[in-house]
């Protein structure tokens, strides 16, 4: 059965409700889902609890429901490049709970997989690990982390078949698998539709399993930092030996 949607401005919106738990895929500005973030932010939801890597840039991606005041908690590994993001949690505006960047990934294929928690050295003997139940297995003390199952999971595709198989690009990759598995419903957009079996077997980063609702993606993808200066040549691998080029 088809996972395109017509309208999923209506069907998302009718998901959407004050103080939900919303996991998005992306990291900084690469691999968002940007289309799902505007919807999300029409909507005008407020009290809503996101978890992501950080919250894009001003302006821009996740910064946009910031902007709008409708986060009140966030769980991500870094405040990266916005700066409203830290004005608020240093105003007392927003509660934010910083996760160590592998224990995020791992909490949200935790919740995908139905593992309620798991037990990581990752953060012991710092505040990360403050209030968390600890136990020692060969003698190292481990923190207990619980899984994130999120109300929503929102996520930014390359090329989606109909049945909602997902494939990402590069480092758009990313948290954008993750996300998708933690989800209750999870919506996806992509940037190129193809029919089913347009997407080889082994090419499915995502099983359309996760996927619930899918859409063709429109917006324009930005750029967070840009290479101002040459990059150095670099010799090629590829280019064809001669009689003067030494073999190792």
């Amino acid at each position: 059965m088809s996972k395109v949607s017509d309208d999923a401005a209506a069907q998302l919106t009718a998901v959407l409700r004050d103080d939900m738990t919303i996991a998005v895929g992306g990291f900084g500005l690469c691999g968002i889902p940007t289309d799902l973030i505007t919807i999300v932010r029409d909507s005008g939801v407020t009290g809503l609890t996101i978890a992501s890597n950080n919250l894009g840039v001003d302006g821009k991606g996740l910064g946009l429901l910031l902007e709008n005041g409708q986060i009140a908690k966030v769980l991500s590994s870094y405040v990266g490049e916005n700066k409203l993001f830290m004005q608020q949690y240093i105003d007392g505006q927003l509660e934010v709970e910083f996760v160590p960047q592998g224990t995020l990934a791992e909490r949200m294929r935790a919740g995908g997989s139905g593992i309620p928690a798991f037990y990581t050295p990752t953060g012991y003997g710092t505040p990360i690990a403050e209030g968390k139940p600890t136990a020692e297995f060969d003698g190292r003390t481990y923190v207990l982390e619980r899984a994130i199952n999120a109300d929503l999971a929102l996520v930014h595709a390359h090329t989606a078949d109909h049945y909602g198989n997902l494939r990402y690009r590069l480092t758009a990759r990313n948290f954008n698998p993750l996300a998708a598995m933690c989800g209750e419903v999870t919506f996806a957009e992509a940037e190129h539709l193809v029919a089913p079996g347009g997407i080889d077997p082994d090419d499915i980063h995502t099983p359309g399993v996760y996927v619930h609702h899918l859409m063709q993606a429109t917006a324009e993808k930005d750029i967070e930092q840009r290479t101002v200066r040459p990059r150095p040549e670099v010799p090629r691998t590829d280019a064809p030996r001669t009689e003067t080029q030494e073999v190792a």
